[in-house]
């Protein structure tokens, strides 16, 4: 049995999409439950659900062989496990962030920062040479700014909305970010065969995905020109 870990909420669906697209399906996981653990004895999957900054340690401490987890997640946190695939999923970026029109105000600091992500946003300022107080938050780190409590956010930004209905904008753009697929290291060697499989078609459907955008990409320049 193969024990792979998904952060809960919308990772955890494409997550299991994913996961169904090859065939490891588990109907039970398509209806609404409380459950946190969904078996599949015939394909020999168990799926378990937990929260995201958890799918790490569950993989680190082999109590899953495998998960699926945000990049964000692994630059804050070190672990000991093998990061295996770019699965391309939740793509989002980290941020440098605060009130729209005062992104030249601040720079080259000292800067307060608030952030969920202290370890993130220390390493990025630390090779600009830009002095920070880190202000660690766990709520909405937009308010911050926006009262305040700091000079600029660090953040994870998808379509950037919130931002803007904030009166906020990106200053700069750290990273790129989307979902990895993570292994324990003892899994790898002792359940090799069978993870490899798995991998190797994780990585067909991907390659065929892929394809499939480009074409798409084609054709609309095909038509754009035609």
């Amino acid at each position: 049995m193969i024990n792979i870990a998904l952060a809960k909420g919308r990772l955890a669906e494409e997550g299991y999409e994913l996961f169904k697209a090859l065939g490891y399906s588990v109907p039970a996981m398509e209806k609404k439950s409380r459950k946190l653990i969904f078996e599949s004895p015939e394909k020999g999957l168990r799926f378990i659900l937990v929260k995201p900054a958890d799918v790490p340690i569950y993989v680190e401490k082999g109590a899953a062989d495998l998960g699926i987890v945000g990049k964000d997640t692994l630059l804050e946190k070190d672990r000991n496990l093998y990061e295996l695939l770019d699965l391309g999923l939740g793509k989002c970026k980290f941020s440098v962030a605060g009130i729209k029109g005062e992104g030249d105000k601040f720079f080259p600091g000292p800067l307060r920062v608030a952030t969920k992500y202290p370890k993130v946003a220390k390493n990025y300022f630390l090779q600009r040479g830009v002095a920070i107080d880190i202000i660690e938050l766990q709520g909405s780190v937009e308010l911050a700014p926006i009262i305040g409590l700091s000079d600029v956010i660090v953040d994870i930004v998808e379509t950037g909305n919130t931002l803007v209905e904030n009166g906020l904008e990106v200053f700069e753009d750290i990273t790129s970010l989307s979902a990895r697929l993570i292994a324990n290291k003892v899994s790898f060697k002792t359940k090799n065969g069978v993870m490899q499989t798995l991998i190797e078609d994780i990585q067909k459907y991907l390659r065929k995905q892929d394809v499939a955008a480009e074409n798409v990409v084609k054709e609309e320049k095909k038509n754009a020109v035609d």
